[in-house]
């Protein structure tokens, strides 16, 4: 945790730029009964009964102190979506001389993945450009993305959306209007805030760290 708060902390670099990585499943669900459209003074309304039409999978991440955001939306988050994804995302630093990531602990989300998909020569080439910091078990909060992700729930994903080609247009048009606004994150939660909110857990590997209470 303190890794990330420190890295959290670091003022703007584009030779190591911070980018916060995560995957958000999407059920794809469409309608039985055509609903009702909006109409003066109405509200829209929806029969209750839907179809289950699968699901997919929506990469995204975000550079939060420029607000820089890339997004993939796929049929599944394998080893395979991660390693086009990370290519992906490489091409977007192409100066960069280390791209720190910060992800959680998905067994995907290795440097394997890539060797599984790509010739090693590519796939050692691709690893060198990157830094993997793990979030803790059970502490996804501390990577940013999940803002982002929230952001697009509210906005984007708070309806019913049938196919995954629908899904990959609204979901773009969503990250393009992010972007060209140059909406960035501006973390508060500090090392020093963690140390005192968060003392019980210090104290316990180590009872001298009472004295951040």
């Amino acid at each position: 945790m303190e890794l990330i708060l420190r890295l959290y902390a670091l003022p703007y670099n584009p030779d190591y730029p911070i980018i916060c990585f995560d995957e958000r499943p999407c059920f794809l669900i469409g309608n039985t009964v055509q609903g009702l459209d909006m109409e003066p003074g109405k509200v829209a309304k929806e029969n209750y009964e839907y179809t289950k039409n699968g699901s997919a999978c929506v990469l995204a991440a975000i550079e939060p102190l420029s607000g820089k955001r890339l997004a993939h939306v796929r049929r599944q988050r394998t080893r395979k979506e991660f390693t086009l994804f990370m290519k992906d995302l490489a091409k977007n630093y192409p100066d960069a001389i280390k791209i720190i990531v910060i992800l959680d602990n998905l067994n995907t989300h290795e440097f394997g993945s890539f060797y599984k998909w790509l010739l090693a020569d590519e796939a050692a080439h691709l690893a060198q450009r990157f830094e993997f910091v793990y979030t803790p078990k059970k502490a996804s909060w501390l990577n940013m993305i999940e803002i982002e992700f929230s952001a697009l729930s509210r906005q984007c994903l708070n309806r019913r959306i049938p196919t995954i080609n629908q899904l990959a247009k609204e979901v773009f048009a969503y990250f393009k209007e992010r972007n060209d606004q140059g909406i960035t994150i501006k973390w508060q939660f500090t090392q020093s805030l963690a140390r005192q909110k968060l003392n019980r857990h210090y104290e316990k590997v180590n009872p001298l760290n009472l004295i951040y209470k």
